[in-house]
């Protein structure tokens, strides 16, 4: 077939006018009139008790050091629900959600790596951690493996002139100073379960410290929340099998096992800590635990753990995230004469925090379902619906997703 020059430049005239004729299907609208960069961004302000509002803040220029996140999702925590019920700490008006990921969409001059020396550039998928400006010997190679408790964080920081303070926003400003991390190489779901991981990759790790958690372990897992869901998942892959779990839902505990746990125990189907002591030994073939994680936030069930454990053994408190009251015990038969050997976790290292990535790695190509910990998914303006869900314990981990 012959084609002369002439026919060439008919079929690029016809192909061209073609395309300015009709807009690609793939093509996305513009964001603001410059083309990319809104102008303004809408956050879930909870401006009382119970209560969120959508309000809209003008996207302020940001500095050499900072980064203008596009929020993809974020991750409704216990201690937002907290907040939205009980303003525990006193921070309304708040933006809150502090497990939350996005795409980097602008960066200061300045900003050239992540906190673990990983490239940044336009387009990666990035999570925080925390703001450490007033804390410098916290570090990502802290040979002490201080928490990072200290630090602020975003979703917890009082209102003020910029208003993007927390991930329950369609953009966030990351300020010079906070740490963050390139995930790039992880999915929407897994990053949004980072930081919750990263609380329990701590609490193991605060349990291997006492050299009692071990391959052969005989592991029990009081509360099946997502915190214990998401332990009992560090665990197993870690080899750890022989592992009990312990909740009053059935269908938590039907997920228990899913996540690696061997066997379960209902204590709603026991009357009595003696009983319920019992029952845990049955599980374990007539043993008492090795070692105990104690993932729930009552003191009842606090009390009630040392039950659950042999002479000699071994216990990680977790659930107190926020104070949630005295627990009784008798210093005497529960720790002394049993020489239980306790440790406390609270939040994480960031050493813990970058584990956490591989963690999530590693749970997966296992076959853990660690992802089907998402339940329910919002959107901004469902945030009020949202809280409510969490509240009520529906389902498991609920999330926001920001649809535009």
């Amino acid at each position: 077939m012959n084609i002369n020059e002439n026919d060439i430049a008919k079929v690029v005239e016809a192909v061209l006018n073609e395309m300015n004729a009709k807009p690609s299907a793939c093509a996305k609208p513009a964001k603001a009139s410059n083309g990319s960069i809104p102008t303004k961004a809408k956050v879930a302000m909870l401006t009382k008790l119970g209560n969120f509002d959508i309000q809209e803040y003008p996207i302020p220029e940001i500095g050499d050091d900072d980064i203008l996140v596009k929020v993809e999702g974020c991750g409704v925590c216990g201690t937002d629900a907290h907040e939205f019920k009980n303003d525990p700490f006193s921070l309304i008006p708040v933006v809150l959600g502090h497990e939350g990921t996005g795409e980097i969409i602008k960066m200061g001059k300045n900003v050239k790596k992540d906190s673990a020396g990983k490239p940044l550039n336009i387009g990666d998928k990035v999570v925080t951690c925390m703001i450490f400006n007033d804390d410098p010997d916290i570090t990502m190679f802290d040979l002490n493996k201080q928490n990072v408790g200290s630090g602020d964080i975003y979703g917890l920081m009082p209102d003020d002139n910029i208003h993007l303070n927390g991930w329950f926003a369609d953009y966030m400003i990351i300020r010079g100073g906070s740490t963050i991390f390139n995930v790039s190489d992880l999915d929407l779901d897994s990053r949004i379960l980072i930081e919750p991981c990263a609380v329990l990759i701590h609490a193991v790790e605060r349990a291997k410290t006492t050299g009692i958690l071990r391959f052969n372990s005989r592991v029990v897992v009081q509360g099946c929340g997502p915190i214990g869901l998401i332990c009992i998942a560090v665990l197993r892959t870690m080899g750890i099998e022989n592992i009990v779990a312990v909740d009053g839902n059935e269908q938590r505990l039907e997920f228990a096992k899913r996540m690696g746990a061997d066997n379960t125990v209902n204590f709603m189907n026991h009357k009595g800590v003696d009983a319920l002591a019992d029952a845990v030994k049955d599980a374990f073939g007539g043993y008492a635990a090795d070692f105990a994680f104690q993932c729930t936030g009552s003191p009842v069930a606090h009390a009630n753990i040392y039950k659950f454990i042999r002479s000699g053994g071994g216990l990680c408190e977790l659930g107190f995230f926020i104070n949630g009251g005295d627990a009784t015990i008798n210093p005497h038969f529960d720790l002394c004469s049993k020489e239980i050997t306790l440790v406390g976790s609270w939040v994480y290292t960031l050493r813990d925090y970058a584990t956490t990535f591989d963690f999530l790695k590693r749970a997966i190509a296992i076959g853990l379902p660690i992802k089907e910990l998402i339940t329910h998914r919002f959107s901004l303006e469902e945030m009020n619906e949202a809280l409510e869900t969490n509240l009520a314990q529906k389902g498991l981990k609920v999330v926001y997703i920001n649809k535009d």
